[in-house]
């Protein structure tokens, strides 16, 4: 009874649970009356008297803790700041080191001064090297120039140039002027642009000299100057800005004018502040708080002042983030201990109540002639009466639940259970298991090609089905405890239960011919019976189902019905005969694809599947082979540059292939699924008289290829020039003229290798080469050297 009950509650617990809410204001009201009013009363004040505190409590700490760590988090601030500017101000003399360094090199010395360079063009070219290297120095250099003035002043950038305009050399000619041989500027280079300004670092050449006739210039990349600056505020707002004391040099990481009335009204203030106040201060601007850093830099014979100016929300949001979020936690863990309180208020009564709201179903009231026992009577022989009708369907659903279990068992999806919950499952779904073994029929069909006339293509499923249906009432009629499930692919198994006193073994042998017998006349088809050893243990048995699927792909070819007793193998053992693979045919086959040749391919596929099933084969062999064969296939088609996936459309032909038992429907479906596919697409990219020309090549090869063979002398041969047979090689076979007769000659070696006792030598003079090339090849193709591989194939 009681596990109808769990079912039941299984069933109907969502019509339980629908609706609780509704139903507990209804009950209170009905059966605990103004008690159910003054709890609820009293526990809300009580929710809101325990709620005060801690929301002040929260809110001292969000007060106390948000203002400390703001204060530390400006000092932080202030201190990044510092540090970034030094950083800056360590990138800026870097480039001046280098640019003094440069400046007094031999290089630029005297020399230099009105020297041909159009004749000396090798010093012309060494001084562009030069520069090249100079502005690969640092990433913020956007060119680098040498300026030599003169009658004809000319213009390294980097490359060597003539100035032949007198306002670009006015321009220039301004830098040298100066008195200061290295300085900092910011310049306009382009006459017809006097706007758009560079920030430029100048040395005077010769480096020292008091007449200097040129400059080495380093034009700095006004993006990256800007992004150098903006490093200097951590934060995606505010203002950061370069300028120079004595001069008129200003840079921005926000592209603002020096004239700008923000950053006019930074530079008051910071001019107005006494020089022994700190140097960082807020900064009050159209009602938002900026914090303002400042520092100076030392430059060369100047100096310039740096200014950062952050809006104070940058910088004390994370803080207050993090305040909000206490506040946040403080109060939401108020409200869960609120609601856990209401939840422990709201116990049970006494154990009647709580069979009322576990039994009561929606359309019962508590309020009513009727007590509460009434209705939990009544309500109990409503459950009686559908715990007898869940028991019916049960019964119903019985074989198929027990089906499912069945196939899962046998497919080793139950292997987490241990023995004993193995056996009490299926005691559950009324099997006997004690002192019981347990015995594993595998049966697989064959020959459905020659039901074309009664059968259509596609119906595997219907023919499984009927045989499973003949499979389960034989062994219904000769044992007493048999399961019957079949795969859907002309495949079906049958558990028996047979007691454990081995008696039953003649009579499942019979069982097994006259199940041979029988499918023979209905179905017209062949069968092989594959019967495992008895085991004793539940957790044995997916293991006796695959041995048995295994010893039925050992079936031979030759006979019609097989029965295979894994029983009689284990204690005979197995003469199984050495397959056969024709490595020839293979080469023949892939050669005929490779040329588009679509009825050799065909026979010699033919022959191919023959050869395999020679001397005694098994399915396995065979379908070993051909998985083998199809593997060499894709090689080939990946070599001629189509892509198996887009050519198969995604199918995994390597499942596909080993679904297939018979060699007849192997044969078929490596024809319409491999090579036809194959061939379309071959013949789309190829021309024919293309495929014509590189087969007389490939013929040409074949039999030439132990002399001294060359693309020259293979073009000359079949009349077209190197160019168009390499081209036509690589289009139609996938790869190039050199390896394809690298690998015909590797080939004939192996075979030499394996099939004659020639000395490695004389197999190299066959195939064309000399010994020790012919040995290093050979390892750095094949992975080892010509006598291990004739170690190992012998």
């Amino acid at each position: 009874m009681r596990l109808h009950f769990d079912i039941y509650l299984d069933s109907v617990g969502e019509k339980m649970n629908k609706g609780i809410l509704t139903k507990w204001w209804s009950r209170t009201k009905g059966v605990s009356g103004c008690k159910g009013k003054y709890y609820r009363n009293n526990l809300i004040m009580m929710l809101v008297v325990s709620a005060i505190p801690g929301i002040i409590t929260g809110g001292l700490v969000y007060w106390m803790i948000g203002g400390r760590l703001e204060s530390e988090l400006l000092q932080m601030h202030h201190q990044q700041i510092e540090q970034r500017a030094r950083n800056v101000d360590e990138q800026l003399t870097n480039l001046e080191l280098m640019l003094s360094h440069w400046a007094f090199d031999p290089q630029f010395d005297y020399s230099l001064d009105g020297l041909d360079f159009k004749v000396n063009f090798e010093r012309s070219r060494d001084i562009t090297k030069t520069l090249v290297v100079m502005q690969g120095s640092n990433t913020m250099i956007k060119q680098v120039e040498l300026y030599l003035a003169g009658q004809e002043p000319l213009l390294f950038h980097p490359e060597y140039g003539e100035i032949h305009s007198p306002e670009v050399s006015a321009l220039y000619d301004q830098l040298i002027q100066t008195k200061k041989s290295t300085y900092w500027t910011e310049w306009a280079f382009d006459p017809d642009r006097p706007e758009v300004k560079e920030l430029t670092l100048v040395h005077h050449i010769p480096g020292g000299s008091q007449k200097p006739f040129g400059a080495l210039l380093i034009r700095m990349d006004t993006l990256k100057v800007a992004n150098m600056l903006k490093t200097m505020t951590p934060y995606n707002v505010g203002e950061t800005f370069l300028v120079q004391n004595t001069g008129e040099l200003f840079a921005s990481a926000g592209d603002s004018a020096p004239d700008s009335p923000f950053v006019t009204g930074l530079r008051t203030k910071i001019h107005d502040r006494e020089p022994d106040m700190k140097s960082s201060f807020f900064f009050e601007w159209e009602g938002a708080t900026y914090a303002v850093t400042y520092g100076e830099f030392s430059r060369i014979s100047t100096e310039w002042t740096y200014v950062s100016a952050s809006p104070i929300t940058s910088i004390t949001s994370p803080v207050m983030l993090i305040s909000k979020l206490i506040f946040i936690v403080s109060f939401s863990a108020l409200l869960l201990a609120a609601l856990l309180a209401w939840i422990a208020s709201r116990r049970m009564y006494s154990p009647v109540k709580r069979l009322f709201k576990t039994l009561l179903l929606d359309d019962l009231k508590t309020e009513g002639q009727e007590d509460e026992f009434t209705l939990i009577e009544r309500q109990w022989l409503n459950l009686h009466w559908e715990s007898h009708d869940l028991q019916r369907k049960l019964a119903e659903q019985l074989p198929h639940v027990k089906e499912s279990f069945l196939n899962q068992l046998l497919q080793g999806h139950l292997y987490a259970y241990s023995e004993q919950d193995l056996r009490r499952r299926m005691e559950r779904f009324k099997w006997e298991v004690e002192h019981k073994q347990f015995i594993i029929i595998y049966v697989q069909l064959t020959g459905i090609k020659s039901l074309e006339g009664k059968f259509r293509s596609g119906d595997e499923g219907l023919v499984s089905y009927a045989a499973a249906n003949v499979i389960g009432e034989l062994a219904a009629q000769r044992f007493n405890q048999s399961d019957t499930i079949h795969f859907h692919d002309l495949t079906a198994g049958v558990l028996l239960v047979v007691p454990d006193d081995g008696s039953a073994e003649s009579e499942v042998l019979s069982y097994c011919e006259e199940l041979a017998r029988t499918i023979n006349v209905i179905l017209k088809m062949r069968v092989t019976v594959a019967i495992s050893a008895p085991v004793s243990g539940v957790s044995d048995i997916p293991l006796a189902f695959e041995g048995v699927k295994q010893a039925a792909s050992y079936r031979p070819f030759s006979n019609e019905n097989q029965i295979i007793d894994m029983e009689r193998m284990d204690q005979e053992g197995t003469d199984d005969a050495e397959p056969t693979y024709s490595f020839t045919l293979e080469r023949e086959l892939i050669q005929a694809m490779r040329t588009g040749q679509e009825e050799d391919a065909h026979r010699l596929l033919a022959d191919f599947i023959e050869a395999l099933k020679a001397k005694e084969a098994k399915a396995i062999d065979v379908q070993q082979g051909m998985l083998h064969l199809l593997g060499h296939v894709q090689h080939v088609i990946m070599l001629s540059g189509i892509d198996p996936k887009r050519l198969y459309m995604g199918v995994n032909m390597y499942e596909a292939l080993s679904q297939i038992r018979e060699p007849e429907l192997i044969l078929i479906w490596f024809k319409e699924k491999v090579v036809a596919p194959y061939l379309k697409e071959l013949s789309q990219r190829s021309k024919a008289e293309v495929k014509m020309m590189i087969e007389q090549a490939m013929i040409y090869l074949q039999q030439n290829y132990m002399n001294d063979v060359s693309l020259d002398s293979c073009a000359d041969e079949i009349g077209t020039n190197t160019f168009f047979l390499s081209k036509s090689f690589k289009q139609v076979l996938g790869h190039n003229f050199i390896d394809y007769l690298t690998e015909l000659r590797m080939d004939k070696a192996k075979e030499l290798l394996r099939g004659s006792h020639l000395r490695i030598s004389e197999v190299a003079e066959r195939v064309g080469y000399q010994h020790s090339y012919f040995n290093r090849i050979f390892k750095k193709l094949e992975g080892m050297t010509p006598s291990r591989y004739r170690e190992l194939s012998q």
